[in-house]
């Protein structure tokens, strides 16, 4: 790697449609960042994980409504993603939900993800797998080496020391492996225990907690483009670095992207309000609200008890129904201020309770060029939250 071009990474495993779209986000993240460097930016292409529920699950429109769907993929259980086939069954699936789409660039999902992304690397991001037979050949003697130096002992000391100090802990070395074994030609990955031989003719895999310590070892990665939970588990292996001979790149955090339909103006700071539905936040009504204008008498103690204890039902009915007139004018103050129905952005910013980049599929993002452009233009590697108008 000596006097090799420094690299930006980021990467995410495989989904369908680039679910979910963070994944673009991440990408373009790099992007930006390797253009201001002088870097290259390269998009780590996690397939020999073999998380099926996650690449599989997706959500797309029918009759105008979200839907979640899951592909079926008709492989053994424990099939790394690169594997899984894409056939013209998934495609004409895929379009039901996104519409149109092109062709896979070969009959896996890998090649499904590599012809959705062209648009990013049309803009410079090189795509990279680490599955490629000529590339998993050279390291392979070096990654037997590791498995020898008990990086186990290591992640589970950190793992403990973490926990000590609160930290999260979102995936736990003591339960999950640090090495597997992959079947090149099946794409097979099995859980290999301390001391297990591996089976003859396949590949070492690392697990998540050692995997980044692979990505420096087969690209000269100067930083790495990370969301929250991924940026929790790099610090299991901080202790590792040193013990393998490699210097650990620069952690960058990855941003929040929003894409805001037309017409709407909203600022960072209104995005929590938003997602809890609290209009006042928002823009409070101006005026007297309806529950302020409500006098509550007390019962008559002469009245009978279940006659009083009707009466203070039927005041706090009374409450409620005012309480949500008042939620209605907050409502409408609140479309004044953002130019749109704020129940409706809440939908589209906040699909099922999520932020949008968490549950919709990238793929509506990768086929707008002018809003690739308008997201990478606002990656400006110090924002936390990019908020960009569709165009």
């Amino acid at each position: 790697m000596t006097g090799a071009r420094p690299v930006i990474a980021t990467g995410q495993q495989i989904g369908a449609g680039w679910s979910p779209a963070l994944s673009v986000a991440k990408a373009l993240a790099a992007l930006a960042e390797a253009r201001r460097s002088g870097a290259e930016a390269v998009y780590w292409l996690a397939d020999e994980d073999h998380d099926r529920a996650e690449v599989a699950g997706v959500v797309g429109l029918e009759g105008g409504r979200l839907k979640r769907h899951r592909f079926r993929f008709e492989s053994r259980t424990g099939t790394a993603t690169g594997w899984l086939p894409w056939n013209a069954t998934h495609q004409a699936e895929a379009e039901r939900l996104w519409g149109p789409l092109p062709q896979p660039q070969e009959p896996t999902l890998r090649g499904h993800v590599l012809a959705l992304g062209q648009p990013l690397w049309d803009r410079g991001l090189r795509p990279f797998s680490p599955t490629e037979p000529r590339i998993r050949a050279s390291i392979q003697t070096e990654l037997e080496r590791w498995r020898t130096l008990n990086l186990e002992a290591l992640l589970m000391r950190q793992a403990e020391a973490l926990e000590a100090q609160g930290a999260p802990l979102p995936l736990d070395p003591r339960v999950q492996a640090a090495w597997f074994s992959l079947d090149p030609q099946s794409g097979r990955r099995q859980r290999l225990e301390q001391g297990e031989s591996l089976p003859a003719g396949h590949w070492l895999s690392p697990g998540a907690a050692v995997r980044p310590l692979m990505q420096s070892l087969l690209l000269p990665v100067a930083a790495v483009v990370l969301g929250p939970s991924e940026r929790a588990y790099w610090r299991l292996c901080e202790p590792l670095w040193e013990r393998v001979g490699l210097a650990a790149p620069k952690i960058l955090p990855r941003p929040t992207v929003f894409v805001i339909p037309p017409g709407f103006s909203i600022s960072p700071d209104q995005l929590d309000a938003l997602r809890l539905g609290a209009w006042d936040r928002l823009a409070a009504w101006p005026g007297a609200l309806p529950t302020a204008r409500f006098h509550a008498p007390e019962p008559d103690k002469s009245w009978p008890q279940a006659v009083q204890a009707r009466f203070q039902k039927e005041l706090a009915r009374t409450r409620d129904r005012l309480t949500k007139l008042d939620r209605r004018l907050h409502r409408e103050a609140a479309a004044h201020q953002l130019s749109g129905d704020p129940e409706r952005l809440r939908q589209l910013l906040f699909p099922f309770d999520a932020p949008q980049e968490r549950v919709m599929p990238g793929v509506p993002w990768l086929r707008n060029e002018n809003l690739l452009d308008a997201i990478l233009e606002r990656m400006d590697g110090a924002s936390p939250v990019i908020l960009v108008e569709e165009p």
